[in-house]
């Protein structure tokens, strides 16, 4: 028996769940953590079609390197564009196009997913992702049941596919702390409001942070109890928690997501010796996500980052925990310069970490799964990045400042075939 068997055997005798489900719950940890998996909802429309390259077509974005971890694609190519969907991906296309893109020199990758961000607080926020690639992305609570709509509101009329993480604390995101009362942790209030939404309402959020809630597990247990009655994932926001990690994780499902990985003491994910905790090594294992949500406080402290890198701990997925003004905050910035802090100091690949913000991304979420992706069929949206080399300054949440040699910068968004208007 393989390793694969021994796991779905083994995970049905513990759930009491049947062959047919295994699949999908070992799928985040797969050997191959950025292939895109065939059985993806959606994949059937990217990767079955094939290449067209007779013309004429919308658009073609010429020359540039294009990196789709996918399908592990990293080489000089153009990309032919009809009908908002990708119509062929190969090297010197020749036909002719209304509209033609000179990337050369420039990188070329599927466009950003950002499942960590509080774009939909602010009408503006929706533009502004998308002006920095981010074609995709999750409001990560920034609304509870008594407020969730107004952020629904702005999630709907967004450009990109959007949508929300509801607050298990029912006033949202608040300065006193989400659930700084048990009250405002309302499991019958989160479930109505999940009801009135169901195709907005993606997961809901837990902020487990020792001041922000009264009882931690008591307010993780709430959120489970709300996200279970419709199948869908918990977020936690980890970080300086009361209860440990190790303890917390263990309280998750499959599919739910641990953000900022890289928060230091107490109760971060390593120990003090700077190796990651078993029961976060189990929790990957069982189909737990990491994801980074840089900030601006508290969650990345450059100590902790490189003990967790060292380890070989890379997370999942990487989001900025952003809002419509994060371009003046340096530690932020955009999707980009988070990418490039796991670029020159973590150890990863250039397509490790785009995949980081593509493909990985795309499978964490449902209404995400046939995005992340350059594949012939998909729909066309494209982040065009300029790569550039020399000296720059990287933050973290605690004014530690490093310096990089390669930083990553927005230049172009393609999105459903057209290139973004700027505003």
């Amino acid at each position: 028996m393989h390793r694969r068997q021994f796991l779905k055997s083994s995970l049905k005798a513990a759930l009491g769940i049947s062959a047919a489900t295994v699949p999908s719950i070992l799928a985040p940890i797969v050997t191959n953590r950025f292939a895109r998996p065939a059985h993806a909802q959606g994949a059937s429309a990217t990767t079955t079609d094939s290449p067209d390259t007779s013309g004429p077509f919308d658009l073609i974005i010429r020359g540039g390197r294009v990196i789709d971890p996918s399908v592990h694609l990293d080489a000089i190519r153009d990309i032919a564009i009809r009908g908002g969907r990708i119509a062929a991906v190969e090297p010197g296309i020749e036909a002719d196009a209304t509209e033609e893109m000179d990337a050369s020199g420039k990188l070329v990758v599927p466009g950003l997913l950002d499942i960590h961000a509080y774009y939909a607080q602010d009408p503006r926020g929706p533009q502004v992702a998308l002006e920095d690639g981010v074609t995709g992305f999750v409001d990560a609570g920034s609304g509870g049941a008594d407020n969730i709509d107004a952020i629904i509101e702005v999630a709907r009329a967004a450009p990109q596919p959007a949508r929300v993480l509801i607050n298990i604390g029912r006033q949202g995101v608040i300065g006193a702390g989400d659930t700084f009362e048990l009250r405002l942790a309302d499991v019958d209030a989160c479930k109505a409001a999940i009801a009135r939404n169901p195709d907005y309402i993606v997961g809901v959020k837990a902020r487990l942070t020792a001041g922000v809630t009264a009882d931690d597990r008591e307010v993780l247990r709430r959120a489970q109890e709300a996200a279970s009655a419709f199948n869908l994932p918990v977020m936690i926001h980890m970080g300086q928690s009361e209860t440990p990690m190790g303890e917390l994780v263990q309280l998750l499902k499959p599919g739910d997501i641990v953000t900022h990985l890289f928060a230091p003491p107490p109760n971060a994910i390593v120990d003090e010796q700077g190796r990651i905790h078993p029961e976060i090594l189990a929790a990957r294992r069982r189909g737990i996500w990491f994801d980074v949500a840089n900030g601006r406080i508290d969650h990345l402290r450059r100590d902790t980052f490189d003990q967790i890198m060292a380890e070989g701990f890379w997370p999942d997925t990487v989001s900025t925990d952003g809002f419509v003004n994060s371009r003046e905050v340096p530690g932020v910035v955009d999707l980009s310069n988070i990418m490039s802090k796991l670029l020159n100091f973590g150890g990863m690949g250039l397509s490790e970490v785009v995949a980081s913000a593509t493909v990985n991304a795309a499978r964490v979420f449902p209404f995400l799964r046939d995005k992340g992706t350059l594949n012939v069929g998909a729909d066309a949206d494209v982040a065009v990045l300029e790569l550039r080399e020399g000296e720059f300054e990287f933050l973290d949440n605690y004014e530690g400042v490093r310096l990089g040699e390669q930083r990553l910068y927005p230049v172009e968004t393609i999105y459903s075939g057209s290139k973004l208007q700027r505003i």
